[in-house]
Order: C-alpha cells, then structure tokens, then sequence
C-alpha cells in the first residue's frame, strides 16, 4: 500500500490552503492530483469534526451573515435537462456567519440558495449558540431569512437586513469591471438592533479570503469543483485553517483562540494525526 508521508501530506494542505490548484499543487510536490484530491476529502472530515466539536455554546453579542456564490461542474445556465434536477451540479452557494469581535466562524453551510438552505443554516447557527443569550444578528437582503430567523429564534434576537442596490458600471467592449454600489439601505426586522452594528463588512471580507485561499473560488479562472464532495473538503480545512491555525494579524492569535474554543494554535501534525 502506497502512503503518503506526513511531511508531504503536510506540504500539500499548507499549499492549498494558500490558494494553489490541484494540478499547481502537483507540480510543487510531486504527487498525483488524485492522491492529493483524496487526501482533501480525508482531512476535510477531520476538519469539520473538529469544528463541530469545539464550535459549540458559542457566546457573542452580534454575527453576520452573508453568501458566497461558486458552482459545481457546471453554471447553472449551462445544466441541460435532467441535470438540473441534480442538487449537487450547478450553482452552490455558502452560507457564512461570522462574529465581528473575535471573527470566529461558528458556522457555515453549502447548499442552493433557497428557503430550504437557508432554514437548515439559521437553525444550525442557533445550535451553536444553546444559551447564549440576545443577540443582534445583520444578513443581506435575501428574503428566506426572514421566515426562517422568525421561526428559529422568533422574538428572541434583534435582526437587520443590509440591502445593497449595485450599479453596472461602464466600460469598453470585451472588458470586465464588478458592479459597485449605489445605494445602502437599513431594513429594521426583529427587535431593537443597534444602527450602528448593522454591518456586513467583516463577512464580506472573509468571502474576499475564500476567493484567495480557495483556488475553486477565484472568478474569471478555469478553476472549479467538479463535484459537491470536493467543495465541501476544501470549504471545511479552509474554515479549519481560518478558526484554529492561521494568526489573525489584528488579534495576534487565532479566532479561536481569541473567543475561547481553543488554548494553542492548532498545528498541521495535530490534524493530520488526528484518529476518526
């Protein structure tokens, strides 16, 4: 049985995490893309059961959450026929909340951008928040949130919605240029939220990290997952990176660390160890 030695396990995730392809990956190590590609979706479990282990009665004051659009296999307009009755093809989109003081991510979720998602993402936010009190929670202007923080925390929460209104913005033919925003607008929903506290700004920053950290979200690029399994692996050891082993330059240790889920910054030889 061929196995791959840990320090080269380690140098693959390290290379990854870092915002390298697959292929870039086997270039640098020397390892066949399967081999690496299945030695993401190992440690990709690893990844989420630590975090599901150790993300749990959460205690903050406010969170934010947003979307973050990448697909599977195919773009959604390109799916043919039955394909577009495959939940695991097309467009997929993750669910992220994020805690601005400490910028722990205590949960997220991938799935199709509907009220069943969205439903399925609050109620897990809530568990992982069992007895943590009131909290003031902000989201974009994506209508199924409504319904589905009513009937997960009802009036227990004070709730906003940030709107953006985007503008096209003119340029050359066969040129790209991202929308930018017109407008802003603060919807009060659920409660007494503080103004000043209806923000997204945090959470929106972390999907500019997915985008550089996550070659399969990087636009404009031939990159992408070709299945739902491989998106979920590389979603969850970025998360496990971002929460329990990267420093964060402002906190000047990890998130983690900082909400006090964990007492050391986890080290790769930890994880790859780790028995399932």
């Amino acid at each position: 049985m061929n196995v791959t030695p840990k320090e080269k396990q380690i140098h693959i995730l390290a290379a990854l995490v870092e915002g390298n392809s697959i292929r870039s990956t086997e270039r640098m190590t020397g390892v066949h893309r399967d081999t690496i590609m299945r030695l993401l979706v190992r440690i990709g479990k690893k990844c989420e059961a630590v975090s599901d282990k150790h993300i749990k009665d959460f205690h903050c004051h406010r969170l934010e959450a947003d979307e973050i659009w990448t697909f599977v296999h195919k773009k959604e307009q390109r799916l043919r026929g039955r394909e577009r009755l495959n939940p695991e093809i097309g467009d997929q989109f993750v669910y992220v909340a994020l805690e601005p003081e400490t910028k722990l991510v205590p949960t997220y979720l991938i799935g199709k951008r509907n009220v069943q998602t969205t439903f399925q993402f609050i109620k897990n936010l809530k568990k992982k928040l069992n007895g943590n009190g009131r909290i003031q929670l902000t989201t974009d202007g994506f209508g199924a949130y409504i319904n589905a923080i009513e009937l997960v925390f009802g009036a227990d929460i004070d709730y906003a919605q940030l709107i953006k209104v985007f503008a096209s913005s003119i340029v050359g033919p066969g040129r790209y240029a991202p929308p930018h925003v017109a407008e802003i607008i603060s919807n009060i929903i659920i409660g007494n939220p503080l103004v000043e506290h209806v923000c997204t700004s945090y959470v929106e920053r972390q999907n500019l990290s997915m985008r550089m950290e996550m070659r399969r979200f990087t636009r404009l690029t031939n990159a992408f997952s070709k299945k739902l399994e491989n998106l979920k692996a590389a979603v969850s050891l970025h998360f496990w990176h971002y929460n329990f082993k990267r420093i964060h330059r402002t906190l000047k240790c990890t998130p983690a660390m900082e909400a006090g889920i964990a007492d050391h910054v986890w080290e790769w030889d930890e994880l790859v160890g780790l028995s399932m």
